[in-house]
């Protein structure tokens, strides 16, 4: 089955020509030396988010095939949801889903195919503009997240990370994540800083109780949890902050803002 988008003219342009030359603007770097296993970047209306997101992808070496996982923001279908066919259809291009790679994440233990938990779900989609301007030819298995039992997370990555290894699947994580919302700026980078080094040191568990504990509303904590378990499978050795800003920074109100980190792990 298709998906059709459901932001395009809100988040982003609902043109293809407009929304080549807004992304075109944010893409900025070349891409890393050695392949990246994960990138995570926010998915924000691009006038707060866009440069974060852009630099990152841009300064990513990611594989042809991209496991794109995000949180799920409405609550619908299951709890680690596997779109398994078709086509993403975006203003201008589109992208293919691998459904042998979606078949191989399927098998695994916590994930299900599911279309429902991706229809009204933003935060996969506002993503793949940049990929599908920084790449000639890629396709993607979308992932919506709403696990909340970390051990699950934990779970999942891992077996995720050692099928991947054991089939010698060449692949890239895209994990789709804003940070802190609705604190101050100030606020913001610090408790977003909290749990920034927790991704940076590649650590599942560390960032899952640094969350919680300091109540940090990043919504894509939970594909994060389950990205870095996989990764780590995977041999991941040097984690990298390309980016961190805030919408205050754009709209000059300080006193209540989204935080935005892109990091690039290989």
């Amino acid at each position: 089955m298709d998906r059709q988008p459901v932001v395009a003219g809100q988040f982003y342009p609902g043109r293809g020509p407009a929304l080549r030359v807004q992304v075109a603007e944010y893409l900025d770097g070349d891409p890393s030396a050695q392949r990246t296993l994960l990138a995570m970047a926010p998915h924000a209306g691009y006038i707060f988010s866009g440069k974060v997101a852009g630099k990152t992808i841009a300064q990513a070496c990611l594989a042809r095939r991209i496991i794109l996982m995000g949180p799920n923001h409405t609550g619908r279908g299951q709890k680690i949801a596997v779109w398994c066919d078709g086509r993403w259809i975006m203003p201008g291009f589109d992208v293919p889903v691998d459904s042998e790679l979606a078949d191989t994440l399927i098998q695994l233990p916590g994930f299900s195919a599911d279309y429902e938990a991706h229809l009204y779900e933003h935060s996969l989609e506002v993503v793949l503009p940049f990929l599908g301007q920084s790449m000639d030819d890629f396709t993607i298995v979308p992932v919506a997240v709403s696990e909340s039992d970390p051990h699950a997370l934990l779970k999942a990555g891992k077996k995720l990370g050692q099928e991947l290894k054991k089939k010698s699947i060449e692949v890239s994580l895209v994990v789709s994540s804003d940070m802190s919302h609705y604190i101050s700026h100030d606020q913001a980078k610090t408790i977003d800083r909290l749990a920034i080094d927790q991704i940076l040191a590649m650590d599942p568990e560390g960032l899952y109780q640094v969350v919680m504990r300091n109540k940090i509303s990043m919504c894509g904590v939970l594909p994060m949890v389950l990205g870095l378990a996989c990764i780590r499978e995977l041999g991941a050795q040097h984690a990298e902050l390309v980016a961190y800003s805030t919408s205050g920074e754009i709209n000059q109100d300080y006193s209540r803002v989204v935080g935005y980190a892109g990091i690039l792990i290989s």
